[in-house]
């Protein structure tokens, strides 16, 4: 039986928001192998010279590049091992030093609901993925929202690497209401029955400005199925069972900085910004090609009971995102730059190197842009000194 207001069975009640199990790894990777738009795509951007002349044959040869490269796949862990050999080219590539710090302290036989900051759509997870594959752990399962699923194949591609769906495109409050719930529910599902570790931001869309924090609205809706099935379930209880570990992850620089300026810039200056139809996939690309410099992941404590209301919830993880997150030299010469806080310098491990680094990098930003682009590498400094209360976090 279908309940048509989430789409799933009574048989598989996620099976429209769930990652692939292995079963259904093989199947899927035929269809991609097969997907005109993916190959269409692929080809474009290795093959444009081809793809532009003799397109059939373009995506032939993409077809079996595809076919050849997951020929041994026969599982969710096989192809997330063939992303694990990307990911550590990437690092080499586009990164100059990636630190973990406080995984050590979490059991690595328990599953945990990690929930972050958001600076990148795909590498937030994705290094928070290679920390806990380094260390001999299990990867998490990703929470993705609709908005960026908008073709069939990177649907696909995702739920092959674990993610499963966070719906933002439904409309009617009582839709909405049962797709929440049933989300919930999966996730309560995945930590307690199924000892499978999530992970997810702390707020819907990247943190543009530079300035972390909780969205409470998220933790209500993490607590939704607990309280659905013990409405006298003190909110505590219900965020204790899930493990919920807040993950700070600090960038040296963001390869997505001057198009986050631009956007910033536009909603300040026209009240509005209107993305492109592909500009989150261009953003994808561009997080993990440009260069990060310095990469720093840190783990928090686990939460416990001891919260009465969702309000109190978000303010620990704040406390704790905002606690681990880094402050590398480009924060400081950033700040330095606007002239507004030299009270909060700390230049102690600002380089030469740094600083000719961060000035080349200024330079290639228009001059209409560069207060926005200043302050969402200035805005973290600002936040740990817990500077920023009551007054316009957008604004440069």
């Amino acid at each position: 039986m279908t309940d048509t207001a989430t789409g799933t069975t009574s048989t598989d009640p996620w099976a429209d928001i769930r990652p692939y199990r292995d079963d259904e790894a093989a199947a899927v990777l035929a269809k991609l192998a097969a997907n005109r738009e993916l190959l269409d795509a692929l080809t474009r951007y290795r093959l444009p010279r081809l793809s532009r002349t003799l397109p059939w044959l373009a995506r032939a040869l993409a077809s079996y590049a595809i076919r050849r490269e997951t020929r041994d796949v026969n599982s969710v862990r096989d192809f997330q091992m063939r992303v694990a050999y990307y990911m550590e080219r990437m690092i080499r590539t586009s990164t100059d030093d990636f630190r973990v710090e406080g995984l050590e302290h979490l059991n690595p036989d328990t599953a945990y609901l990690f929930i972050g900051n958001h600076r990148d759509i795909s590498l937030d997870p994705a290094f928070v993925n290679y920390a806990l594959h380094q260390a001999g752990r299990d990867t998490v399962r990703i929470a993705i929202g609709d908005n960026l699923l908008k073709k069939p194949y990177v649907t696909d591609l995702m739920r092959l690497n674990k993610s499963f769906i966070v719906p933002r495109a439904l409309r009617g409050k009582r839709a909405m209401l049962a797709a929440y719930q049933n989300l919930s529910s999966y996730i309560r599902h995945s930590i307690t029955e199924d000892n499978h570790s999530i992970w997810m931001a702390q707020r819907e869309g990247r943190a543009k400005d530079g300035i972390d924090r909780t969205d409470t609205a998220i933790i209500k809706m993490l607590t939704m199925a607990r309280r659905q099935e013990d409405r006298s379930a003190p909110i505590g209880d219900a965020i204790a069972e899930l493990r919920m570990v807040p993950v700070s992850i600090s960038y040296e620089y963001d390869p997505c900085d001057l198009q986050k300026a631009r956007e910033l810039h536009a909603i300040h200056s026209q009240g509005s910004y209107e993305k492109s139809e592909f500009e989150d996939i261009s953003s994808i690309v561009a997080g993990i090609t440009g260069h990060k410099g310095r990469v720093e992941l840190r783990f928090g404590e686990p939460l416990g009971t001891g919260f009465d209301t969702p309000e109190a919830v978000a303010a620990e993880i704040d406390r704790q995102v905002v606690g681990g997150y880094h402050l590398f030299p480009s924060h400081y010469l950033a700040l330095e730059a606007l002239g507004d806080a030299p009270e909060l310098l700390d230049m102690s491990e600002v380089s030469d190197v740094d600083r000719a680094r961060f000035q080349a990098r200024l330079n290639d930003v228009p001059a209409e842009l560069r207060d926005w682009w200043l302050t969402q590498y200035a805005n973290p400094v600002r936040n740990k000194a817990a500077r920023l209360a009551g007054r316009d976090l957008t604004a440069p």
